[in-house]
């Protein structure tokens, strides 16, 4: 298991508001909650950026954090992250943000402390391009091209 550094910015984590956490023992992913004072409303096709309340330290350029929704937000109430995905480099030292986005035609209310994406840690490779003129063929012609199956 490789240890984080993380720094708890926001007075709310830790007390009125639960350290993030895996659910279970087979988790992939560390829960996030809405660092918040009171609820928020999130309207139809509306982003909301939200804070963590924490921030990470990684140190491992081999190493990435990327928040993911949860997946009964997005399937029952149509909340999604607003890029879908989100990357945390190693670098990166300030609080960990959650931007928020409601699908739906229906408003959505996230309450102080509410579960709302997961964070997953994956490897990372950083690769130096060795320029060329041609690449060699392999006779695919782009998206899809090799079938629905």
């Amino acid at each position: 298991m490789h240890s984080i550094e993380a720094k708890i910015v926001n007075p709310l984590i830790g007390k009125e508001i639960p350290l993030p956490t895996y659910s279970t023992d087979g988790s992939a992913g560390i829960d996030l909650r809405a660092c918040l004072t009171a609820s928020l409303t999130i309207q139809p096709n509306e982003t909301k950026l939200i804070g963590s309340g924490i921030a990470i330290n990684i140190h491992d350029p081999s190493l990435a954090a990327v928040l993911l929704p949860r997946s009964g937000l997005g399937v029952n109430y149509g909340i999604v992250l607003a890029n879908l995905v989100g990357l945390i480099d190693s670098d990166y030292r300030k609080e960990v943000k959650i931007a928020i986005w409601n699908r739906s035609d229906k408003p959505f209310t996230i309450n102080p402390g509410e579960r709302i994406c997961q964070m997953v840690f994956v490897p990372v490779v950083q690769v130096d391009f060795k320029w060329t003129d041609d690449l060699e063929d392999q006779g695919r012609d782009g998206f899809g091209s090799t079938g629905l199956c």
